[in-house]
């Protein structure tokens, strides 16, 4: 029997999966923006 999906035609596994890859994603791209920041606050101070 086929399973049951989504909106999105994902089915609860598939989205899992995502879901899990797009927050590791996010939070490495949060990372290195902090570092970025940081860098550039040493560099220049902007306050």
């Amino acid at each position: 029997m086929a399973e049951a999906k989504s909106m999105t035609g994902l089915t609860e596994e598939e989205a899992k999966e995502f879901h899990g890859i797009f927050v590791q994603s996010m939070t490495g791209f949060f990372g290195v923006v902090i570092v970025a920041h940081i860098l550039a606050w040493l560099w220049r101070p902007w306050l």
